[in-house]
């Protein structure tokens, strides 16, 4: 006689968690395509354009809000998360105000794990949305105790590090790679000739990557990368044992190591960009469209300018999309206050000459 062995769950809680995820994401309309304004006297030479897929008007304020989704929907899909579960991540920014957002749509409590020297106004964003802050003495500590914490408590690591890539469908169900895809439909260049996003997780870049090859599209993948972070000397040397001594400066990309799911071999291009530089191209990008972008959107666009520079140059029509990652209203005594610029040797003065240049006359140095 057969042996039979049972060992699940009832599924009504997770189903109608699902359900709440869904109906959360069906009440909030795609992100904006922001066409930028680029020298209309370029146009004598070259038709080229660069589009901000705006993902800071998602509800929690961020392109992570994306990443919070599907890493919720494929814990609760994997049978890891649970009614009562506890959630944890080791996130001290945007990642964690998102998944504090969706743990607290399914009425789970939330912990995220952060330096014990992250700022008052980040964990006051994370507490805004019910989520716990839990702070460790060293930055590299994070992992370990965010594991810890889920063991502890029977609780769930959502670890976007590592599940970034994973929990993504990068074939489609209106990932950010077929969202862009489908606003360029009616443009001029529809299949753009470069997608630039910057590296925090790799998700981001994995997911467009994979998409462009799996759709067979001509465009290729440019990664930015600020000072500091493991993922441009990883890619240039070909190794993934790379680890930093310092922090990336600039908020929400950039890694001490090379985190699981950057995929270098879906990446056609990498950028390294000064941090300075990564200001100065936000307060500039700010006063073009009137109102604050982040940091990394700063980063974004920096890489975006080089890159249209490069095709002006050779005479090559096409167009270009970037990421407005984040609003820089949240960097408002930060990024956006001199004195604090002063303070960390991120005087973004020294490139505003570059930038003035290049809307002139599309030059590049």
């Amino acid at each position: 006689m057969s042996k039979v062995a049972v060992h699940s769950q009832p599924r009504g809680w997770v189903n109608d968690a699902i359900r709440l995820i869904e109906a959360d994401a069906r009440r909030s309309a795609d992100t904006h395509l922001l066409r930028y304004p680029l020298p209309s006297s370029w146009s004598d030479r070259v038709d080229v354009q660069l589009y901000l897929k705006d993902e800071s008007t998602h509800i929690t304020g961020s392109l992570k809000h994306r990443l919070a989704r599907s890493l919720f929907l494929y814990g609760l899909c994997n049978g890891w998360i649970g009614e009562g579960t506890t959630v944890v991540e080791a996130s001290s920014g945007s990642t964690a105000v998102s998944e504090a957002y969706f743990a607290a749509l399914l009425g789970l409590p939330f912990v995220a794990v952060m330096p014990a020297s992250t700022s008052p106004a980040k964990t006051a964003l994370i507490e805004s949305q019910g989520g716990r802050c839990h702070f460790v003495d060293h930055p590299g500590e994070v992992y370990t105790e965010a594991q810890r914490i889920a063991e502890e408590t029977g609780g769930h690591y959502l670890d976007q590090f590592t599940n970034a890539e994973r929990a993504t469908d990068w074939r489609g169900n209106n990932n950010i790679a077929e969202s862009i895809y489908d606003q360029m439909r009616e443009e001029s260049h529809p299949i753009p000739s470069w997608i630039v996003v910057g590296a925090g997780t790799g998700g981001t870049s994995a997911t467009i990557g994979r998409y462009i090859r799996y759709r067979r599209h001509a465009t290729k993948l440019c990664v930015v990368d600020p000072e500091n972070s493991a993922f441009f000397p990883s890619y240039t040397e070909g190794r993934r044992d790379i680890v930093m001594a310092g922090s990336s400066r600039i908020e929400g990309i950039g890694r001490p190591r090379v985190e699981p799911s950057f995929l270098p071999e879906v990446v056609d291009r990498m950028e390294l960009v000064p941090d300075a530089a990564s200001v100065a191209a936000a307060h500039h990008v700010s006063r073009v469209l009137g109102r604050r972008v982040g940091p990394s959107t700063g980063t974004n666009v920096w890489g975006a300018f080089s890159l249209l520079s490069e095709m002006v140059a050779r005479g090559a029509s096409g167009s270009v999309v970037t990421l407005i990652a984040d609003s820089g209203d949240r960097y408002a005594d930060t990024y956006f206050d001199p004195v604090w610029l002063a303070g960390h040797n991120l005087e973004p003065s020294q490139h505003a000459g570059v930038l003035a240049e290049f809307e002139r006359s599309s030059g590049w140095s």
